[in-house]
């Protein structure tokens, strides 16, 4: 069974920084792409990183240059580095994988944890 468990989310200041962490149950070697998505209230789930396992990483505009995704393959985790944090950034946020598996691929999504910027 894969399971993706987030943590780090928290209440944060303006400017602040945070570290999210997903454990991943699977190996990394069977993911296709991995990274994080969020949904704040009355929005849209959006991309937030996306990390292909050709080593490229796209980010979502309105985290471009203050957010850094990465993984530790050797631990199973994901990480998401988020710096000059803004109150729009207030979100609940998932970690997300697809996964190739007998030549199907599968999406898998964490159970999300909130992330509130404020003063």
């Amino acid at each position: 069974q894969v399971r993706l468990v987030e943590s780090g989310g928290g209440l944060v200041q303006p400017g602040g920084s945070l570290r999210l962490s997903c454990a991943i149950s699977v190996s990394m070697h069977s993911i296709n792409v991995m990274g994080w998505y969020r949904q704040s209230l009355g929005k849209e789930r959006e991309m937030v990183a996306a990390m292909t396992m050709g080593g490229s990483t796209e980010y979502g505009d309105s985290v471009k240059g203050r957010f850094t995704s990465s993984a530790d393959n050797a631990k199973n985790m994901l990480y998401l580095q988020m710096y000059s944090l803004k109150p729009e950034d207030t979100a609940v946020y998932y970690c997300h994988i697809n996964q190739r598996v007998s030549g199907n691929e599968l999406d898998y999504w964490g159970q999300g944890t909130q992330v509130t910027v404020s003063s």
